[in-house]
């Protein structure tokens, strides 16, 4: 599976890159991108991550 970020959503906040870190990585764009698959070492952070984002622009497809 991979989590995607949609850019247009994206508000800058980390929260995502706070959750995930080997997932998520901030941009030089202020936006956050998923730079990595879904792991089943990762799968519980990059759902808190889902979950946490304020403006749900976080997705996760197989």
């Amino acid at each position: 599976m991979r989590a995607y970020v949609e850019k247009d959503s994206c508000i800058g906040c980390g929260v995502c890159e706070a959750c995930a870190p080997d997932v998520f990585e901030m941009q030089s764009d202020g936006k956050a991108e998923a730079v990595a698959d879904t792991t089943d070492e990762n799968k519980d952070a990059v759902q808190e991550a889902i979950d946490s984002c304020p403006a749900s622009a976080i997705r996760e497809e197989e």
